[in-house]
């Protein structure tokens, strides 16, 4: 398997404010990374990071052999990373479709594609952002990161505060995305079973380090090592 990401003794944060500290991980092509810790303990950092939206304060990013480190998040973009913050960011005024096509690249991965995997958003392709409700704007999001045909996708916390059903319909999608279309992802969310279900990899951050690294699989057939490094008590 041929290596994707490549992150070395990486150190990164806010202004002067250092909140990663010598972080260093490899992603191979086609796999999946779900990381895990605590709030507060670095991961959105991390993932702010890698799109070009903090300070770095030392170390390097290569994806795919390029050098990321002097490069703006457009230029990241244009470079392989495919973003969904926390915040989604899908532009409110503009259509679903309008979201869709003004960011897309020639790729596997169009709009029309987006639409049959989320219905929801095919029936709301005319609605403006402001019109959807928290899952559709979710799946919105997952779908503009996809038109740009990434090679690594960012996905902070994609379940975050949504109903039982939507957070199905995502994981499926997820699932389907990663797995079957073997797009390398890495997946910041509080829920780690759901996660690592679908994850080749696992990272839990502390502090800002690296505290444990594993392969998913044995990381879940280990509640126990799993709640004393999430804190979690029974």
């Amino acid at each position: 398997m041929s290596e994707l990401l490549r992150i070395e003794n990486l150190s990164a944060g806010y202004g002067e404010a250092v909140v990663l500290h010598d972080i260093s991980l490899a992603l191979g092509e086609g796999q999946t990374l779900a990381l895990l810790g605590r709030n507060g303990t670095g991961k959105t950092t991390l993932m702010n990071t890698l799109a070009g939206a903090t300070r770095q304060h030392g170390g390097r990013i290569s994806l795919g052999g390029v050098l990321l480190n002097p490069l703006a998040s457009h230029q990241r973009a244009a470079a392989g990373i495919g973003w969904v913050p926390q915040e989604r960011n899908i532009f409110k005024s503009l259509t679903v479709n309008e979201n869709l096509t003004a960011v897309a690249r020639p790729g596997k991965w169009t709009p029309e594609r987006v639409y049959e995997m989320f219905p929801r958003l095919a029936e709301r392709k005319g609605n403006l952002g402001t019109q959807l409700s928290g899952g559709e704007q979710q799946m919105l999001a997952v779908g503009r990161a996809l038109v740009v045909n990434p090679k690594l996708l960012l996905l902070d916390e994609p379940l975050e505060g949504l109903a039982p059903i939507i957070v199905e319909e995502l994981l499926r999608a997820i699932r389907r995305i990663t797995r079957d279309e073997g797009l390398a992802a890495i997946i910041v969310e509080q829920h780690p079973q759901a996660i690592l279900a679908i994850s080749d990899e696992a990272v839990v951050l502390d502090h800002g380090t690296v505290v444990h690294a594993d392969h998913a699989a044995t990381l879940r057939t280990q509640p126990e090592v799993l709640d004393r490094l999430l804190g979690v008590s029974r």
